[in-house]
């Protein structure tokens, strides 16, 4: 035989229960999380610890490769020194713009002076300076025609017999330039070195060869004048 009271206590319970489900039903998403929040949370709090103590027992251990140090070597330059560049010249002033007055009557017929030989002949001009003589020092003298060597055959003979023999049989050649003051007559009258070959008988065989020569003289307006020449004097083994 059943119990009343135990009968009312399970009516109380169905009736709970179906209040349960009937507000359950009319909860919102957020208000069921919020009522079961507290066993969510320990919930994640325990699964998280595991899958941690998970990660670092049976994860692979990495390590870093040894790649090694590279090091460059640091090379030391010398920088030239400091190179100062001058400032730019200064700039030429221009000069004047010359002015002519308008006052001045200037003569439209002024003429120059002729300067030809037949105008000004010799006789009129004035004498040379005291103890200056053509022949003493090498320069230039005027002259309308060059001398010119008549016995060059002999020349080439004196050259071959006064050829130095120990510079001859050395192998050895040289080459001297002379001045040399071809006067009126066409005679070597006199000579000096201008530029040496570097052996002292070269030099003295050349001024020997040089004393033997015989020009036609040097002409000035159809008159024979003494002038100064280079003469090269070439002095070369023959086999």
């Amino acid at each position: 035989m059943n119990n009343p009271l135990n009968r009312d206590e399970e009516v109380r319970r169905s009736r709970r229960k179906e209040r349960r489900e009937g507000d359950l039903a009319w909860m919102t998403a957020n208000e069921r999380f919020k009522r079961d929040y507290s066993s969510w949370t320990w919930v994640g709090v325990l699964l998280a610890t595991f899958l941690h103590f998970a990660l670092f027992n049976w994860f692979p251990q990495l390590q870093a490769a040894d790649m090694g140090s590279v090091t460059e070597e640091i090379i030391s330059v010398d920088l030239p020194p400091e190179v100062k560049i001058p400032p730019p010249p200064e700039q030429i002033a221009r000069p004047a713009t010359p002015r002519v007055s308008a006052n001045v009557d200037m003569d439209e017929d002024v003429t120059i002076a002729p300067t030809t030989f037949e105008d000004n002949p010799v006789e009129n001009l004035p004498p040379p300076p005291e103890g200056a003589r053509p022949q003493d020092v090498p320069s230039y003298i005027p002259r309308d025609v060059e001398p010119r060597l008549k016995n060059g055959s002999e020349i080439r003979r004196l050259l071959e017999r006064l050829y130095p023999s120990m510079l001859r049989e050395a192998g050895i050649g040289g080459e001297v330039t002379l001045w040399v003051f071809v006067d009126e007559s066409g005679k070597a009258a006199k000579s000096q070195v201008q530029k040496s070959s570097g052996y002292p008988a070269f030099d003295n065989a050349a001024e020997q060869i040089v004393a033997q020569m015989e020009f036609s003289p040097a002409m000035n307006r159809d008159k024979p004048v003494g002038v100064w020449v280079a003469q090269r004097i070439d002095f070369k083994v023959t086999n």
